[in-house]
């Protein structure tokens, strides 16, 4: 598993390792936030605890919550009571959450803690990540403080749907995800997808790029060249096929998500087509020149 990088993540994610510091990072759907998680679990050979955050995310769905049913049965049946040394309120009752899970690791190698998507959840869930980010521990009211070990690596992505408080952003480094250059996108899309050929990686690059100079309602990132391209491959579109309008057309929705942008599909051919022809000579050319 490899991840495409520039020297500003590369130094920030360096930096947050050695530091302890979570990673904020920022930018748009699709350009490799949580991919980055994955690599990072992947370099350390260890597990990747994530947590989706969404809309109404609650603390018992992030931290931990009791076994009430077990709890019940076991003060219904008199082998336990709700305080003392046979309390309810112990380890045998306790169901961890990602973010508990994160701490209680027993692992010389950090876990990596991914928070997926943070700004869907509500202002009032950020208020709960805070003590974790600082001390890397968790109160829990019945059992007294839970504190890392090893403290997990910890990255949390946001599309900046809405913004995050400064108290969350102040326990993090920053960083922010811009669209990969040509270059860069071909070089990511020829790693993940060694199928494609390199004149056609570079066809498909440079269509995902026009998309991008226009003004859509959601425009391409990472993850849907990606898709178009392992569609193209399965589709056994290689070096001797154009690709065409209509073939732009048919895949559309690899690229584009929203009906407005798809509908501009035929108003974008030419320029999608051109844009496709002349990255596949350029292509073309360099790969003779270095025969």
């Amino acid at each position: 598993m490899s991840y495409v990088a520039n020297d500003d993540l590369l130094t920030t994610v360096l930096l947050g390792l050695r530091l302890g510091k979570p990673l904020l990072i920022e930018g748009e759907p699709g350009a490799g936030k949580t991919e980055l998680a994955k690599v990072l679990a992947h370099g350390f050979d260890t597990e990747l605890i994530r947590l989706q955050c969404y809309e109404g995310l609650a603390a018992e769905n992030a931290l931990y919550e009791w076994n009430y049913t077990k709890q019940l049965l076991a003060v219904q049946s008199g082998d336990r009571g709700v305080d003392g040394d046979g309390s309810v309120f112990s380890e045998d009752y306790l169901l961890e959450r990602p973010l508990l899970r994160a701490l209680r690791s027993d692992d010389e190698t950090p876990q990596v803690l991914l928070i997926d998507e943070v700004d869907r959840a509500d202002e009032e869930f950020e208020a709960l990540l805070l003590e974790m980010l600082s001390d890397f521990q968790l109160s829990i009211p019945e059992l007294g403080t839970v504190t890392a070990s090893v403290p997990p690596v910890v990255v949390i992505t946001s599309n900046r749907t809405r913004g995050l408080s400064d108290a969350l952003k102040r326990r993090c480094l920053y960083v922010h995800v811009q669209p990969p250059s040509f270059d860069k996108e071909r070089v990511i899309l020829r790693r993940k997808v060694p199928e494609l050929d390199e004149a056609t990686a570079s066809a498909v690059c440079a269509v995902t790029q026009e998309l991008r100079e226009h003004p859509l309602l959601k425009q391409p990132g990472v993850a849907e060249t990606l898709d178009w391209a392992r569609a193209l491959v399965d589709l056994e579109v290689d070096a001797d096929d154009e690709i065409t309008a209509d073939r732009i057309r048919s895949t559309a929705g690899f690229l584009l998500k929203e009906i407005e942008d798809v509908e501009r599909i035929d108003e974008l051919a030419d320029d999608l087509t051109a844009a496709a022809r002349d990255a596949r000579n350029s292509a073309e050319t360099d790969t003779d020149q270095k025969r």
